[in-house]
C-alpha cells in the first residue's frame, strides 16, 4: 500500500525543519500548490505542525519504550516515531493500523530500514496501551514523577521549553501562563483582507470554490477570517486580489495612518503584508520605501506588489542597523523589527525548539539600533510606529524606553487609539489592547491573533 501524499508531504516538511533549520510554514507553502488536493493539504499541515506544536509531549510518551530517548535517534526515525504518536494520541479518525504501517513505511523511503522493525514495535506497542486522561496532555501528565518542578511539568504537558514557561511564570503569573501555553497549542485563525474592492465579488467566489468560507474579522472591520479549504491556492490569493494576514499584524500597519499623501518608510517590510496596506492608505500621490538586509527578500516583496498592482512603493535592500541613507524626513516610520516570534507560536510552532533565552538580549540591541536609526528620519508632527510580534519586554517596551530616555524630549509615547479605534470591531474593548503604559499589545489567548506589540511615537520636539 503507497504512502499517503499528505503523509509523505509532513514527513518532508519535519525534516526539513529538523536537518535544514527551515521555517515549516515556508516549506508548507511551497509543497502544497494547486496539484494536491485540500483534503491532503489540510491533513500535511496538521500533522506537521502538530507535531511541531506537541514535540516535547510526543518526546515524553515515546521514551517510555526507548532505551534512549527519542531525541538522540535519528531525524528520519525520530520524525516517523513522531509522526505515528502524533496520530495515535490526537487524530481519532485516523485508524491506528494506517498510523502504524505508513510511519514504518517513511522510514524505509529515508533509507533507515534497518530501524524499521523498532519503529514499528514501538507504535504498536503505543497502540496497546491508552493512556489515562480525557486528553494526550493531561494522560501524559498524570504519568510524570510527582516531585518533578512544576515549569517543567507544565513544560511537557503543553510542549514547551521549560526556560520559555519559567519567565512567562514570571511575567503572567501561572494563569495567564496556562491560557498561553494553551493558545500557542490551537490552530490558529487564518486571516486576511480584500485588497481591490473592485474585485469583491470574484475574490469572495474564488475562495468559496477552494471549500473557503468567509467570516468577518474578530479585531478589525474590514479583516476577514478564513475557515477551511485551502485560501492559498485560490485565484483571489495568487492573483493579489486578498493578502493574507493575521489581523495583530494588520492592525500595526493601521496604527502608522498615513494620510494621503504622505512619504512612508517601511524599514524591515518584507514579506509585504503590511506594506501594502501602508501603500493602500498612502494614496496615488503617496510614495513609500519598502526596505529590506537580504536582497532576495526585497525581490520577494518587489513581485508581491506588482503581482497586487501597487505601484507607489519603491523597494530597496539596506542594513537597518547603519546609519539610514536617506536626505529627506519621512511623514510616517514603521519601524516593524526581526524579533523572537513569541507570540506567533500557534502559527510557527518551530520557533519554541529554536528560540533560546540568550537569543533575546542579541534581539535587544539589533531592534534598538533600528529604531535608534530610523528615529531622526521622522518629520515634525511624524509619526513612528515600533513593532513586533514578541511577548518578551526585552523587545518591546525595554527597547522603546531605552532609546527614546537617551534622546531627551524629543520624542514622545503618543496614544495609540488616535489611529486604531476607529478600525476596530465595535465588540474589542479599547482597554485590553492599551495598557497603562500607554503601549498597544494583542494576547493571543485574550484577543485569538498572533501576540504583537507596538509602540507609538511622535516627534515632540520639531527643531530637534
Amino acid at each position: 500500500m503507497p504512502i499517503s501524499q499528505a503523509r509523505t508531504i509532513a514527513f518532508d516538511v519535519l525534516l526539513r525543519v529538523a536537518k535544514q533549520d527551515a521555517f515549516a510554514d515556508d516549506v508548507l507553502r511551497a509543497e502544497l500548490d494547486e496539484r494536491v488536493k485540500t483534503k491532503d493539504a489540510g491533513l500535511a499541515t496538521e500533522l506537521a505542525l502538530g507535531v511541531l506544536r506537541w514535540q516535547r509531549l510526543l518526546d515524553c510518551a515515546i521514551d517510555r519504550y526507548l532505551k534512549k530517548p527519542a531525541s538522540m535517534a535519528d531525524a528520519e526515525v525520530r520524525t516517523a516515531l513522531l509522526l505515528g504518536v502524533y496520530q495515535l494520541l490526537f487524530l481519532d479518525r485516523v485508524p491506528a493500523h494506517a498510523a502504524v504501517h505508513e510511519s514504518v513505511e517513511l522510514v524505509k523511503r529515508a533509507r533507515k530500514r534497518s530501524a524499521a522493525p523498532l519503529v514499528n514495535a514501538i507504535l504498536r506497542k503505543a497502540t496497546k496501551e491508552p493512556l489515562p486522561g480525557n486528553s494526550p496532555a493531561d494522560a501524559v501528565a498524570r504519568l510524570l514523577p510527582a516531585d518533578l518542578p512544576f515549569a517543567d511539568g507544565i513544560g511537557i504537558q503543553y510542549s514547551h521549553p521549560t526556560w520559555m514557561v519559567e519567565r512567562w511564570l514570571r511575567i503572567y503569573g501561572e494563569e495567564r501562563t496556562r491560557s498561553l501555553l494553551q493558545a500557542n497549542n490551537r490552530v490558529p485563525a487564518l486571516s486576511g483582507y480584500l485588497l481591490n474592492p473592485q474585485r469583491r465579488e470574484d475574490a469572495t467566489l474564488s475562495l468559496q470554490r477552494t471549500g473557503c468560507r468567509i467570516q468577518p474579522g474578530q479585531l478589525l472591520r474590514d479583516a476577514w477570517v478564513l475557515e477551511a479549504g485551502n485560501p492559498s491556492v485560490s485565484e483571489a490569493v495568487r492573483c493579489g486580489w486578498v493578502a493574507i494576514q493575521d489581523e495583530a499584524s494588520q492592525a500595526v500597519a493601521r496604527l502608522v495612518a498615513p494620510d494621503p499623501g504622505n512619504t512612508v518608510l517601511d524599514l524591515c517590510g518584507a514579506p509585504g503584508g503590511k506594506t501594502l496596506l501602508l501603500a493602500r492608505a498612502a494614496g496615488a500621490h503617496g510614495h513609500v520605501i519598502a526596505a529590506d538586509l537580504h536582497a532576495n527578500r526585497v525581490r520577494a516583496m518587489r513581485e508581491r506588489l506588482e503581482l497586487a498592482g501597487v505601484r507607489n512603493v519603491e523597494t530597496i535592500a539596506l542594513d537597518g542597523e547603519q546609519p539610514l541613507p536617506f536626505e529627506h524626513p519621512f511623514d510616517r516610520v514603521l519601524v516593524d523589527v526581526p524579533c523572537s516570534g513569541t507570540g506567533t507560536l500557534a502559527r510557527h510552532p518551530e520557533i519554541r525548539w529554536k528560540l533560546r533565552a540568550e537569543d533575546l538580549r542579541d534581539l535587544h540591541q539589533r531592534q534598538a539600533r533600528l529604531l535608534r536609526n530610523a528615529l531622526p528620519h521622522l518629520a515634525p508632527h511624524g509619526r513612528l510606529v515600533y513593532s513586533t510580534c514578541s511577548l518578551e519586554p526585552e523587545e518591546n517596551e525595554l527597547v522603546a524606553r531605552e532609546v527614546l530616555g537617551a534622546l531627551g524630549d524629543i520624542f514622545r509615547i503618543a496614544d495609540p487609539r488616535t489611529t486604531i479605534e476607529s478600525v476596530l470591531q465595535e465588540s474589542v474593548q479599547m482597554r485590553s489592547l492599551i495598557c497603562a503604559d500607554g503601549f498597544f499589545r494583542t494576547f493571543p489567548p485574550e484577543h485569538g491573533t498572533d501576540g504583537f506589540f507596538a509602540a507609538v511615537i511622535e516627534r515632540r520636539n520639531p527643531k530637534a
